[in-house]
């Protein structure tokens, strides 16, 4: 598999990025649909073979499990070297205050907990899972810049807000000389376009590398419309990302694939990464098939007319997915 840089920096990443929150121990989150570590460890086995070296998970991912997974089964299978993790702090770990957020007593607290559950000394991507209206940034970011000083991240990144807050964090980190955030990663796909207006091209001028969260809409794009699935009907966040205005889109993803006679999955996910800005999609797996599938993916070059008729049915809607 090629490689490529992540954003601006000199990081060599996979063109994809797995995705672990379908990992954990499926009593320790509230998601039923989560793969128990014997059903785990085979697609990361998998990714590794196909040439991913990067995988995303969080600590708020089956209360920490996803990381204790992952980390577990890379030292198993793979050199530390050549793999780079990613991770997320701001979700609520523990009741009671400094449990969430992104203060510099939970940050310097969930980072060495995030480590001690992966089995590293560091990780290669920390990110911040969304923005803290309760914690000034300023206080974020020199926190962590010390993790980065610390040597226990080598870069750092966000995830959803608003394309001033991600400017004002970069501003916050350069008046001084603290560490930018490298990456973004933002929810987009087909059936949600609206970072195409200020974050994906701010993220193209400043050099981010952009990570996009449910590329396949949480599986909305991998099956005709109206199909359900054990995690479809029990995903009440992903219950209020898209609308019923969405059908059009699923059927021209349909069409496109019928055309060209490979799965949905395929065809959704080669338009996103078509995207100037996008360096990596993050891609989940519950089947080896949904692996295949993102692979094969990377090889697939869709006309004009194919983009164009993708791209045609969608309509303006609100942003959804930064809580």
């Amino acid at each position: 598999m090629r490689l490529t840089k992540l954003g601006r920096t000199g990081l060599e990443v996979s063109p994809l990025a797995l995705g672990c929150m379908s990992f954990g121990d499926p009593a320790a989150g509230n998601h039923d649909w989560t793969l128990g570590e014997a059903a785990s460890r085979p697609l990361i086995k998998q990714a590794l073979e196909a040439g991913i070296n990067f995988f995303d998970t969080a600590n708020v991912y089956s209360a920490g499990t996803s990381e204790e997974i992952l980390g577990r089964a890379l030292a198993d299978m793979a050199d530390r070297d050549e793999v780079v993790i990613a991770t997320k702090v701001h979700g609520r770990m523990r009741p009671g205050p400094n449990g969430a957020g992104l203060s510099r007593k939970a940050i310097l607290t969930e980072i060495d907990q995030s480590l001690r559950r992966l089995g590293t000394d560091y990780v290669d991507l920390y990110q911040i899972h969304r923005w803290d209206p309760g914690t000034p940034i300023e206080e974020t970011m020199e926190a962590l810049h010390d993790v980065v000083r610390a040597g226990k991240a080598r870069y750092i990144g966000a995830s959803s807000m608003y394309a001033w807050q991600f400017a004002t964090a970069q501003h916050t980190a350069d008046l001084h000389g603290w560490t930018r955030f490298s990456t973004m990663q933002p929810h987009y796909n087909l059936l949600n376009r609206e970072e195409e207006r200020e974050m994906l091209p701010f993220c193209l001028d400043q050099g981010v590398g952009v990570l996009p969260w449910s590329p396949l809409a949480r599986g909305r794009l991998t099956r005709p419309w109206g199909a359900q699935t054990n995690r479809s009907g029990s995903d009440e966040f992903g219950k209020n990302l898209y609308t019923l205005e969405d059908e059009a889109i699923v059927d021209a993803v349909m069409a496109v694939a019928a055309g060209r006679g490979v799965a949905p999955a395929q065809v959704a996910l080669a338009w996103v990464i078509a995207q100037p800005a996008v360096s990596a999609p993050i891609v989940g797996a519950t089947k080896p098939a949904h692996l295949t599938d993102a692979v094969a993916a990377l090889d697939l070059t869709l006309s004009g007319d194919e983009l164009d008729a993708l791209a045609g049915a969608y309509t303006v809607r609100a942003v959804a997915g930064f809580s």
